[in-house]
Parts: C-alpha cells; sequence; structure tokens
C-alpha cells in the first residue's frame, strides 16, 4: 500500500532528520529516495535503515521489502509535499531569496545579521535547488523564529516550483542579469522566472526588500509593498560604498562598515542585507558587528595571499554580468603587477560566443597583458592574442614551467572550468 503525504509525515516527526544520501544516514533519520541520471537511491533504502535511519521512503515496490521501508509514487514529489506540509504546519515567517548574481553571498549576509536577534534557519551551502530547497525546509523546528530560504533557478517555472515549497512571506531578488541563457531562452526569460517570487509574495500579500537603484526589479514589482534599499536618502534604508581595495567599505547611518568581502559589486549584497536586518529590528551596532565579521567561503569574493601572490578567488559561478562586475571592479582597484585568470562561462547557448568575444574585447581595451584564458570558448574568442589553456590542468603544467610572482591575481569562471584547481601553483 502507498503512503500519502500525512502518513508520511507521521514517520518524519518521529525521526531526527531527513537525508537523502545513503552513505549519510544518522541515527533516527528518515531516508527518502531519490533517483538520478547514474544512481537509483531505492536500491540503497535497505542499507540506510541498517546505517541508522530509522525509516525509508521508496517509490519501487520491490524496495519496500521490510517494515521500515515505505512506498510511495514518487519520492522526490513527496519530498516536497512533505516540506510543504511541515512549512504550513509550524508557520514559521520565511524570507525567500533569488536573483542572478549574489543571492548566496547575500543570503549569508542577511542570515549573519538576523542571527544577532533571532533563532534562524537559513540555507546551508547553496542547497537552492528542488531537492535543497525541501530538504531546508524540513530543518524547520518550533523553535525557529525566522527562515531564510535561498532559490536558484536554471530554467522558466524553477522559481515557481520553489516558493510554493517554502511559501515566503518576504521577498528579495538581489538583481537580474545575464545567466543560463541557455535554459530560460532569452534575458526576458530570466527576469520572468526570477519575477516568480514576486508573483507569489503578490498572490500572498506579502511584502518585498527591493534594490530600488535596479530598473529591472522596479519593472516587476508592481503592486508590492516593497521595502527600498539604495543610494537615496529617501530609501528605508540608504548607503554609500567607499571603494573596496580589496576590500568593501560602506558608509551607513554615519559609521564606515569595514566588510571583508572583495569587490564593489558586493555594495548592494550588503545594502540587502542592512534593510533586512534594520526592518526586523536588529540594533544597528548588531548590523555592522555581523557585516563586519562575515568572511566570505566556497571560492566567492574570496582574498588569498599565497605568500607569492594576492588572489581574489571568484571560481564559484560565471556568467557575462558577475563577469563584468569582477573585471570592472579589478580594473579599478589601486594595485601593482595585475594579472587575469579566466575560466569559460557556461549556459549561455547562443549568447554565449558573442559574450565571450566581449570579456576578450574588454581585456584588450583595458591594457591587460598578463592573461590566461581557460576553456574552450574563451580560445575561441581570444584568437591567440593570449594564453589559452583547453583545461586547468594544461594551465597548471603553464603555471610550473613560467612561476607567477608577486601580482595580484583575479581568478574568475564557471565551476565546471575548475580554476580553484590552479591556487596551489600560485
Amino acid at each position: 500500500m502507498k503512503l500519502n503525504t500525512e502518513e508520511v509525515y507521521k514517520l518524519f516527526l518521529q525521526c531526527a532528520s531527513v537525508t537523502t544520501d545513503s552513505r549519510n544516514c544518522p541515527e533516527n533519520s528518515l531516508f527518502i529516495a531519490l533517483k538520478g541520471a547514474s544512481f537509483n537511491g531505492n536500491a540503497f533504502a535497505a542499507n540506510a535503515v541498517a546505517e541508522g535511519s530509522k525509516f525509508a521512503i521508496v517509490d519501487e515496490e520491490q524496495y519496500a521489502d521490510n517494515k521500515k521501508i515505505f512506498l510511495v509514487d514518487d519520492c522526490l514529489a513527496m519530498l516536497q509535499s512533505l516540506a510543504r506540509l511541515h512549512r504550513e504546519t509550524l508557520g514559521t515567517t520565511v524570507i525567500g531569496i533569488t536573483g542572478t548574481n549574489g543571492k548566496t553571498t547575500t543570503k549569508e549576509l542577511v542570515a549573519s545579521v538576523l542571527q544577532k536577534k533571532y533563532n534562524l534557519l537559513y540555507t546551508q551551502g547553496n542547497l537552492n535547488n528542488q531537492i535543497g530547497v525541501p530538504l531546508t525546509v524540513l530543518r524547520l523546528t518550533k523553535e525557529h523564529e525566522l527562515a531564510v530560504v535561498e532559490m536558484g533557478a536554471s530554467h522558466p517555472g524553477d522559481i515557481e516550483e520553489l516558493v510554493n515549497i517554502a511559501e515566503p512571506n518576504f521577498g528579495l531578488i538581489t538583481n537580474v542579469g545575464h545567466a543560463h541563457i541557455l535554459g530560460f531562452g532569452s534575458f526576458e526569460g530570466v527576469i520572468k522566472t526570477k519575477g516568480e517570487l514576486y508573483d507569489f509574495i503578490r498572490s500572498r500579500g506579502g511584502k518585498i526588500f527591493r534594490n530600488a537603484d535596479n530598473p529591472y526589479l522596479a519593472s516587476i514589482s508592481n503592486g508590492l509593498d516593497a521595502v527600498l534599499y539604495g543610494a537615496a536618502d529617501s530609501n528605508y534604508v540608504h548607503a554609500r560604498s567607499l571603494g573596496a581595495s580589496p576590500f568593501l567599505k560602506v558608509e551607513w547611518n554615519g559609521v564606515a562598515v569595514q566588510t571583508n568581502l572583495i569587490g564593489d559589486y558586493n555594495f548592494e549584497n550588503v545594502m540587502a542585507a542592512i534593510a533586512v536586518g534594520s526592518y526586523f529590528n536588529v540594533p544597528a551596532n548588531d548590523i555592522v558587528s555581523a557585516l563586519e565579521a562575515y568572511q566570505p567561503s566556497n571560492n566567492r569574493s574570496q582574498f588569498k595571499d599565497t605568500g607569492k601572490n594576492h588572489l581574489i578567488i571568484d571560481a564559484y559561478n560565471a556568467n557575462p554580468t558577475s563577469m563584468a562586475a569582477a573585471l570592472n571592479n579589478f580594473a579599478a582597484m589601486d594595485v601593482p603587477n595585475k594579472m587575469l585568470i579566466l575560466g569559460d562561462m557556461k549556459e549561455l547557448g547562443q549568447d554565449s560566443e558573442m559574450e565571450h568575444n566581449k570579456t576578450v574585447e574588454w581585456i584588450k581595451q583595458n591594457g591587460f597583458t598578463k592573461v590566461c584564458l581557460v576553456g574552450e570558448c574563451f580560445k575561441a574568442a581570444a584568437k591567440g592574442s593570449f594564453n589559452c589553456f583547453a583545461s586547468v590542468d594544461e594551465l597548471n603544467g603553464w603555471l610550473q614551467a613560467n612561476p607567477v610572482t608577486g601580482a595580484n591575481i583575479l581568478v574568475k569562471g564557471s565551476n565546471s572550468t575548475k580554476l580553484i584547481k590552479a591556487v596551489d601553483f600560485l
């Protein structure tokens, strides 16, 4: 007999956590078997129970072969509906965050600020997809006063699916830019998909936090109750950047806030965190201390002194918008002996050739001569103008033969180019 959501929820309430990884089954966890292109979680349900899971959920009858393993129609759909029921049962106030660039950094900054006052649940790492969002929601307990849930998208409808799981009361879109064009079809498709967060908030009479300086966000926020942040004094929160060489400094409320974030492009992310914290009545001095204490991680706008060189590592993701922001910031930095190590920007579809050509032209126009480009897209665009490598391993071979010292180096590319592997050679 197949169980419905309410029946599975009763099992969930008897468990301490939820896992979808049979290699990580804590004592008294609920294992939900998911399928991928190269694996079938159903086959590991019995092992999950043996390793510590109290119950397991499968969607193939042949694996429901003992009293601790239960059958459902579809495990992924069950994971999502289970999270939705849990969210509705607890009624916790949820802040949903999405955007083309900066959503993970903004989420981390917002969480750092809100934790100064509240018992907070927030998305760990970048678990922001159709699996990560429900797993985050299922970590909610009665003790949590607020939740911050990050939501990512690579196709139309992705955000709509996720907001119907997390059901946010508040929404924040960091920005919209040229990314995942292959999945969205066009820049307009990106805007429409990110705007699905606003659509949900509008339907529920909720509130958004909006960057008043971003015209794209203004164009899709009609009819919404908005807390505005930006450069103008008329906004709920206004601040100004004091520059980033390399670390961003912000003036807010007459106080200079020294962050550990590389790049002036993080200014909007900092303002967003100030706006959310201010709205939820976090004391100003706690907001400042949280922003100054935050240390970026996961290869996002990280500064690293290797002893030989100073690196700005932004190698988790890259798209035309974030690439332009990183390059413009690096060009403006008053540091000597600059070098660029850039990797291909992925998932740009028919715009890929144009965007890589634009980046190469920018490099030439701004006079950079120490340049290493990794990936076939940049190689085609460069046409022999710079050092080009098919892979990061080829780059590392070149770096071993041509050691770089005393340089300030921007390392920027899509995660799939694995530029982080070059750091050990710098």
